[in-house]
């Protein structure tokens, strides 16, 4: 049962808070890896790691990110580590604890002991770069972490930062370790979040194009990278080795492997999949006279496996105390909430964080498509979709990857009964009975979080009646309908790096084809009546009425439809019965079905009253409203209106903008600011020499005195892009500085 891909992974160790002091001999070790690494950092701060080996590049890669940004790295590990709590305080114990329910450092360090030699030695490399870079940076003062174990990046369960435990609620499991089952902290479907996070979280996604030769002008094969992330979670990098590695892209902070990106023959870009890799059970669980637990499976009553969990949290007066639990667990998984009826719920997903982190790194040395579809075959990809070209001339998508094999007769969206064995998966699909597609008759693919069965337009797309209905959940949105109709209109003619981005960045915003004819609408029945709008109101609609549903920072109509539309879903959110499930399309048709034609009207004149407050008038252009700022470069940054800031044009997925800027007011603002949404955006063209272009949200650094802090900022706001310096020439060239780690 997939729920959401949203928010990073969270796991756990009990990885000791004091650790040991760098040894003279390590020491020496690293100052030796280091003469066999050079890093080039060219004139936007991109730093092009290159190494005799694999590890000498990795080693590299992870002081890169350190000299970067160690914040990050170093949050993303405290994530894993199910460490927050040490840091943050009590308040996010169960965050912590949830952590702790999927992995620990005792299976990590195990995990790490049967890794293949190749995989160990990347890790250790991982560690040892990130140790060496606070050796030499002593002025760098961890929040937590200061030695860092080769053993690390096993505590992600797929081998990537993002995707799995997350879609675990942390109230729901708070409810149930705390033994206060509360209302509505059981099983619900899945829903859109509520208030202001229904539109700027809806940012968060990603899309992928992949344009075929013949309708390439060039006639070499097209790829378009645009993950839509928190800003700055993933930076841009070239990693090389001599041992074949050449790969150019987006990495998260603290990995060591390029997760959306291109080498010199193949490119792939991850969407975030809603294809069912996971499933919840229902325990039916009987407490025995001793205390313990057993629960029923087939004629049988099994022990429940109960674990004593320790998790260390700051207290307020400064020192670190402790809270203790008892955990549980079936066969199925942890037991992570109840029911009102007494159920336990537990949750089974991909556990294999081995083969899953030799996917991620493999995939970046394919050479072409079957190189690529036999690395996938390690099933390790349990959150991704993957749009793929390579430069052969093969384009590619599929849908999801880990995925289990299950009965069809029982309704895999929702909890099964855990104590009936046919509901146990049947082993895995292989990656050719997914739902995939290979050199469509379209000769294009996209896919923007949505729906596999539009993936190449009408008449080229997967069929829904040839696989399982769990395989491809997913609905539709509005970005999948605006990339169909671009890369259908575009296909008239010969693609271009240069029409790519254009399609990429195509202003329209599919959603108020849909809303605003119906307000529209609505203002007419009321303008009929005894009590017709008059002033503002009738000028708005007017505007409203002209307006071609085209972002852009000088349209006064589209920040009354933002505003309107956004008032209109608060307005009818509460009215969705419980548990009514409701993707995005399926939200905003239900906002428009449940008001009626007056509230519409009335929603409008309260939007015109609320931006009159706000800023003196209703008719703001929304380049002056919604802006970019990154002021301090901490992971919670803060905004100021007094304080520089550029005008952006592209807004929110929710309205199916392609390119996804979600903004809201910020505590003590008036005006919008954006933290989600475009973050890495490339454009790859694989021909004899690859020509690649891209942008960053503001800069590679973290660190506000760089010139790298903000560089990319007017670039990015613009939707310009910058050339990508991929070969040894152009990076020569190119050069601002040339060191190695510890220079």
């Amino acid at each position: 049962m997939r729920l959401s891909i949203l928010a990073p992974i969270l796991l756990l160790s009990a990885f000791g808070a004091r650790a040991q002091a760098f040894q003279p001999a390590e020491i020496a070790r690293w100052q030796r890896q280091a003469k066999q690494v050079t890093i080039t950092r060219d004139t936007w701060g991109v730093p092009h790691v290159s190494g005799k080996t694999d590890a000498d590049a990795v080693f590299g890669l992870l002081y890169a990110q350190c000299e970067d940004d160690f914040a990050r790295v170093e949050a993303n590990y405290l994530d894993a580590l199910g460490r927050r709590a040490e840091v943050e305080g009590e308040s996010v114990i169960y965050h912590d604890l949830r952590a702790r329910l999927f992995m620990d450092s005792t299976q990590a360090i195990a995990l790490y002991q049967k890794s293949p030699g190749w995989m160990r030695q990347l890790l250790q490399a991982f560690a040892d770069g990130t140790n060496y870079y606070l050796h030499t940076h002593p002025q760098t003062k961890p929040q937590l972490l200061r030695r860092f174990q080769p053993w690390m990046p096993l505590l992600f369960s797929e081998g990537s930062i993002g995707g799995n435990v997350s879609v675990v609620p942390v109230e729901r499991l708070k409810a149930f370790y705390s033994r206060q089952l509360a209302p509505g902290t059981g099983w619900q479907p899945p829903q859109l979040p509520a208030k202001e996070d229904l539109l700027d979280r809806s940012s968060l996604g990603s899309n992928g194009f992949a344009i075929g030769p013949q309708l390439s002008a060039s006639g070499h094969p097209l790829l378009l990278i645009n993950p839509h992330t928190s800003f700055y979670f993933r930076p841009e990098v070239q990693m090389t080795s001599q041992a074949g590695l050449n790969a150019y892209g987006a990495v998260t902070w603290g990995q060591f492997f390029i997760y959306q990106g291109f080498n010199e023959h193949c490119g792939w870009m991850h969407t975030s999949s809603y294809a069912d890799s996971m499933d919840e059970y229902l325990e039916t669980v009987a407490q025995q006279p001793d205390g313990r637990y057993t629960y029923r499976y087939g004629a049988e009553q099994r022990p429940v496996r109960q674990q004593p969990v320790r998790v260390a949290y700051r207290a307020t007066d400064g020192t670190t105390k402790h809270r203790e639990f008892t955990t549980y667990h079936t066969h199925h998984g942890p037991v992570v909430g109840q029911q009102p009826d007494g159920q336990w719920l537990t949750v089974r997903m991909m556990d294999t964080p081995v083969a899953a982190l030799e996917q991620s790194y493999l995939r970046t040395k394919a050479t072409d498509y079957a190189s690529f579809q036999q690395v996938m075959k390690l099933n390790g990809n349990a959150s991704n979709n993957t749009v793929f070209a390579d430069s052969k001339g093969t384009i590619a998508y599929w849908h999801g990857n880990f995925m289990p094999r299950r009965d069809p007769q029982f309704d895999w969206n929702r909890p099964v009964d855990g104590s009936n064995p046919k509901t146990e998966w049947q082993g895995l699909h292989q990656v050719e009975d997914i739902v995939q597609a290979k050199n469509p008759a379209s000769g294009w693919l996209q896919n923007c979080n949505a729906t596999p069965f539009t993936v190449a337009g009408p008449g080229s797309s997967p069929a829904p009646a040839a696989y399982p209905a769990y395989m491809a959940p997913d609905a539709e949105n509005y970005r999948g309908l605006n990339a169909v109709r671009v890369l259908s209109e575009k296909a008239k003619s010969k693609f271009t790096l240069d029409t790519l981005l254009a399609a990429a960045r195509d202003p329209h915003l599919t959603a108020f084809d849909e809303l605003l004819p119906a307000l529209s609408e609505a203002y007419q029945t009321v303008a009929d009546g005894p009590d017709a709008p008059q002033g503002d109101i009738r000028e708005a609609i007017t505007l409203l009425r002209a307006w071609n549903h085209n972002y852009a920072t000088t349209s006064v109509a589209q920040t009354v439809a933002t505003y309107w539309a956004e008032r209109l879903l608060r307005l009818a959110r509460p009215r969705a019965q419980p548990g009514q499930p409701l993707d995005q399309m399926a939200m905003i048709r239900f906002a428009i079905k449940s008001t009626t034609a007056p509230e519409k009207v009335n929603a409008l004149q309260e939007t015109l009253d609320e931006l009159t407050t706000s800023f003196g008038s209703w008719r703001q252009p929304w380049g002056d409203i919604n802006r970019f700022q990154r002021l301090t470069g901490r992971i919670d940054e803060v905004y100021d209106d007094k304080k520089p800031s550029l005008p952006v044009a592209f807004t929110s997925s929710a309205w199916g903008s392609l390119a996804a800027f979600g903004s809201r007011a910020r505590s003590g603002t008036q005006k919008r600011y954006g933290d989600v949404g475009n973050s890495f955006v490339a454009v790859v063209e694989f021909g004899p020499r690859v020509r690649a272009r891209s942008v960053l949200a503001g800069g590679v650094s973290g660190q506000p005195a760089s010139p790298h802090f903000t560089d990319q900022a007017p670039l990015y706001v613009q939707q310009q892009f910058k050339n990508i310096w991929f070969y040894p020439e152009d990076i020569k060239q190119n050069a601002k500085r040339t060191y190695s780690p510890g220079q």
